[in-house]
């Protein structure tokens, strides 16, 4: 099914991203988890695609077993260290094992590569590229807090848009832990006429340690509201987990109160931590 199909029917969704392993001593444990997460019945489950394509194998094969599981599975695809003839091989592979969605991504420039090497130097080339195949569903990330390669805020929102008009049907957040900044972040992308769906991306953080990371790498405004949290409960690994997780709900909640429908969930192949927000979601959904 197309996911664009689920995404307007205006009912709260709720989906889990996972991640491939990157050798096959692991493929056993991942596989595991997808079958337990998929066992909640999301309304799809994101198979991420390794650094320059080195998972690319997995990802198939776990977006496979996505779609066996009796659940919709969206197969990501970067294009950074990619040419035009091995993103149309691997569009036959998808298009083989029937997978209908695709989250189109440039991915990061890896160490030691100049982007002069580069065929792709955009997520909106993959898009057209996908889109001139044909027969996909095509979504596209954005930074509700500005892409860390634009020169600011409004030239990013005017490369999303490029990137909506290239094909891109829906669009999927990365993580943020203020919903105010999401919320204004929409606002800013219908002033510029881009008005396909917006998934608010969730990360759950169930360890101090993972949110001093976050933070580091990404620059997240973290509210004071959570650093207490973190502060409170940082020496406390099952506490800070529960209240990881309390907090992430809350979020989702008024996410869901106030109008935004589809809620992507970065559960890092956890299925306790899946689990227990969809538990706490309840009959909201």
């Amino acid at each position: 099914m197309k996911l664009i199909e689920k995404l307007r029917t205006g009912k709260p969704t709720l989906s889990f991203e996972v991640f491939p392993p990157k050798t096959s001593d692991t493929y056993g444990s991942v596989l595991g988890a997808v079958r337990q997460i998929a066992g909640l019945k999301p309304n799809y489950m994101s198979v991420t695609y390794g650094a320059a394509g080195t998972t690319a194998a997995y990802t198939l094969e776990l977006a496979s077993e996505v779609a066996k599981l009796g659940v919709t599975p969206l197969a990501h695809l970067t294009c950074v260290c990619a040419r035009p003839d091995t993103i149309v091989r691997q569009l036959d592979s998808f298009r083989e094992k029937g997978i209908e969605n695709i989250l189109a991504l440039r991915g990061d420039l890896p160490e030691g590569m100049s982007r002069d090497d580069l065929h792709f130097h955009y997520a909106s080339e993959l898009v057209h590229q996908i889109r001139d195949y044909g027969g996909f569903c095509i979504g596209g990330a954005c930074y509700p807090e500005t892409h860390p390669g634009s020169e600011n805020s409004r030239t990013d929102i005017l490369h999303l848009k490029e990137k909506v008009e290239a094909g891109c049907e829906f669009l999927t957040t990365q993580m943020f832990f203020d919903n105010d900044i999401y919320y204004n972040f929409l606002w800013r992308l219908l002033n510029q006429g881009v008005d396909v769906p917006v998934v608010a991306g969730i990360m759950p953080v169930t360890s101090a340690t993972l949110i001093r990371r976050i933070v580091r790498i990404s620059g997240n405004a973290v509210p004071q509201k959570f650093l207490r949290i973190v502060d409170r409960f940082k020496d406390q690994p099952e506490a800070m987990k529960q209240a990881g997780i309390a907090f992430a709900t809350e979020q989702i909640i008024d996410l869901y109160a106030n109008g935004v429908n589809a809620v992507h969930v970065y559960s890092m192949n956890h299925p306790d931590v899946a689990e227990a927000i969809r538990a706490n979601l309840g009959s909201i959904l």
